[in-house]
């Protein structure tokens, strides 16, 4: 090798972007981890400090009070996501910038709910906002027409995302979902569906079976008729043989038109999958004609930009995306897929064309294109995952190091910029059969108040999570700002 070959390969593998996920979690040992913590008796917020934890929404919270009360009056429940709820009032934000936010009464908090996750770059990027404001002041925001950044933004993430040849902007990661279902079942002509239980595709008909715990099938399937489900099976999470079976038994019956799973596992890795799972699921697909959907509107570009799929190495037919398309801008939401799938959804009025019909006046509007574009730019330029995923680590450790020093029973682990802080385990109860299901139910209920007021506790002491349970770090997440979000996770755990 020449010197100057030498010199060129040496400046390429500095400036390569290092893995976002930096290692797997040793799953079988999580998993031992998990039975563990529901195993024992609970280790909440102690009686006599929950007082301490509540004077805080009631002597500085009082404007956040005050509008949640308005917005029960014309909202149901006060809140229009799920993501808002909070023990025990939604607080009410007036700024979001970086790695914090703001509440009306003027409380700063360290940000690690991040939208749900698809502000890698943190917060109201000005990078971003500034090339959405040259669009605004150019054209606004929807023409109902062509325009150049929704090209632009397809082409970037078809470069960048192994099975990717061809994208369907949408409105939501929920319209994608049910675009890509009703395209594999439209390019297989196969009906049947087979989701990985506790997994959460949306909230449309068909999807609305083993939400967030496997196997409780219909549970909060209410006010939807069965045929709408009588094509969704599911298979609980590293359980082959299942699904092996599952499809076997299909086959005799018809087929099936996908496997539908989130590659971290369920609920963004809370059931995390083994580190092989997605290539034996690929395998598994490609033996019985199905075709492999990855819903990755979590992953996609958090764990760097060519998704789950560039950091496993499994090519799947059909992606989903949202989130971190459009770095935290509305309508955000998109199919990808090999080409001669996805050709199925070409558009137009009148074709005689068989294809999988999809709409949306606002999908690809120019608004959320260009700041998808810029904000997967500015991610690739900044190794934005990398530095997400470092952030994460740093947390991760952290919180081991207090949770082992305190001798409490939490876990914690993370894939990358994606970390679960288990205390209560209400997500990691058995629910394997109705039997079971019905046995926890009481228990579900106890789990499931503990971890709300941790989620206060998080939140009175200047930290916003996700249900106290889920953390999203971004590239604002300094070594300052995680050092300072440990020592309050540390003040939060002391009152256990």
């Amino acid at each position: 090798m020449s010197n100057l070959s030498s010199i060129h390969t040496a400046a390429s593998a500095a400036t390569a972007p290092r893995p976002a996920i930096s290692a797997w979690p040793n799953v079988d040992n999580l998993y031992r981890r998990f039975a563990e913590l529901v195993k024992q008796p609970m280790r909440p917020i102690r009686a006599d400090k929950m007082p301490q934890v509540m004077r805080y929404f009631d002597e500085r919270c009082q404007g956040s009070r005050r509008l949640s009360e308005r917005a029960k009056a014309v909202i149901p429940g006060g809140v229009q996501h799920n993501l808002a709820f909070n023990h025990p009032f939604p607080l009410a934000i007036t700024q979001a910038e970086g790695a914090h936010m703001t509440d009306v009464d003027g409380n700063r908090y360290i940000d690690f709910l991040q939208a749900g996750g698809p502000t890698l770059l943190g917060s109201n990027h000005p990078a971003v906002r500034q090339k959405v404001n040259e669009v605004l002041d150019s054209c606004g925001p929807v023409t109902g027409l062509l325009h150049e950044y929704e090209v632009k933004l397809a082409e970037l993430v078809c470069q960048s995302m192994p099975g990717v040849d061809m994208v369907r902007l949408l409105g939501s990661g929920t319209e994608a979902v049910m675009g890509a279902v009703r395209l594999a079942r439209a390019y297989t002509g196969k009906k049947r569906i087979i989701k990985v239980g506790g997994a959460y595709h949306g909230w449309s008909d068909q999807l609305v079976v083993g939400m967030r715990l496997p196997k409780t099938g219909r549970m909060e399937a209410v006010g939807i008729p069965h045929g709408a489900t009588g094509n969704t099976q599911e298979c609980n999470p590293n359980d082959l043989d299942a699904l092996r079976s599952q499809l076997r038994w299909n086959r005799l019956r018809g087929g099936t038109a996908a496997v539908l799973l989130e590659p971290l596992g369920p609920e963004s890795g809370t059931r995390p999958v083994h580190p092989d799972y997605n290539r034996q699921v690929r395998k598994l697909c490609d033996e019985f004609g199905a075709l492999m959907i990855f819903d990755e509107v979590v992953t996609g570009f958090r764990i760097g930009m060519g998704g789950a799929q560039a950091y496993f190495g499994v090519k799947p037919d059909l992606t989903v995306l949202g989130k971190c398309l459009t770095g935290g801008y509305p309508m955000a939401g998109a199919i990808g897929g090999r080409k001669d799938i996805m050709m199925m959804l070409v558009g137009g009025i009148g074709t005689t064309a068989k294809r999988a019909f999809v709409g949306g006046t606002l999908s690809a509007n120019p608004l959320s294109c260009v700041a998808g574009y810029y904000a997967l730019r500015e991610a690739q330029r900044t190794d934005a995952a990398g530095v997400a995923g470092r952030a994460g680590d740093r947390l991760r450790q952290g919180l081991d190091e207090i949770i082992n020093r305190l001798g409490l029973p939490y876990v914690a682990y993370n894939m990358g910029s994606i970390v679960h802080l288990q205390t209560s385990g209400v997500l990691l109860l058995d629910t394997s059969s109705l039997w079971k299901l019905f046995k926890v139910k009481d228990e579900a209920k106890r789990r499931k108040h503990m971890m709300e007021e941790m989620g206060a506790a998080y939140t009175a002491h200047g930290l916003i999570t996700l249900a106290g349970s889920r953390i999203y770090t971004s590239l604002a997440d300094t070594n300052q700002v995680i050092d300072d979000a440990l020592n309050r996770f540390e003040d939060v755990f002391k009152l256990v």
